[in-house]
């Protein structure tokens, strides 16, 4: 079984994420921390649901002042260094640009994919500090950085003994939907099914990402 982990917007820098969420959701989003893998730092929103349990947000950005420790032989991962995507979020503003999905055993779902001809990359370790100890994960991440379906198709992330949901507080913003669309949406659909992602149906139309909320402000709709 997977099931969706996390949902990923992208900002130019934290502190337009920040004032973006604050805007948008309603909410100031929580701590988050850095990751000296990728050169990138993120803020954290717990998004839970009955239908999506154990869910959160991820605002994450380049930290311009990180070395980038793995950037001598590949690109930043969920395709951060793409320039037009880039370009797009600087001129429009943080965009949900990703989602990520938690799998029980990440080596039997790259196996899975890896036969459907999908190459989601070697899973990497990593691992930041929190106040309350260090965060461990494996995740999914192509030496080009690249998403894959334009973005629909998720990265996966296996996690260690603790998940950071465990330690967020209920923030008043839960995801009610997520709906996947992609030209390619037989191909996609074989993917969710193989990793086991149950409930998820890619639907055929333009590749997008629809994330509907529930939030302070009322229903607010998140699309990449």
């Amino acid at each position: 079984m997977a099931s969706l982990d996390h949902l990923v917007v992208m900002a130019s820098s934290l502190e337009e994420g920040v004032a973006w969420c604050e805007a948008t959701l309603g909410v100031t989003p929580g701590p988050g921390g850095e990751h000296p893998l990728m050169g990138t730092h993120n803020r954290l929103l717990r998004i839970d649901s009955a239908a999506f349990p154990r869910a959160y947000l991820e605002l994450i950005a380049i930290n311009s002042e990180a070395n980038y420790a793995y950037g001598t032989r590949a690109a930043r991962w969920f395709d951060m260094d793409n320039a037009t995507i880039r370009a797009r979020v600087a001129q429009n503003g943080p965009q949900l640009i990703h989602w990520v999905a938690r799998v029980p055993d990440i080596a039997v779902a790259l196996q899975t994919l890896a036969a459907q001809g999908i190459d989601r990359g070697p899973a990497i370790q990593a691992s930041r500090m929190t106040p309350n100890g260090q965060l461990q994960w494996q995740i999914t991440v192509r030496e080009d950085g690249q998403r894959l379906f334009d973005g629909c198709l998720p990265t996966l992330i296996q996690w260690g003994a603790v998940h950071p949901v465990d330690s967020m507080p209920a923030s008043g913003v839960c995801l009610q939907d997520l709906h996947i669309a992609h030209p390619a949406a037989n191909e996609l659909q074989a993917a969710f099914d193989g990793i086991g992602i149950k409930g998820m149906a890619a639907h055929s139309a333009p590749a997008r990402i629809t994330a509907t909320v529930h939030t302070p402000k009322g229903t607010v709709q998140l699309v990449s």
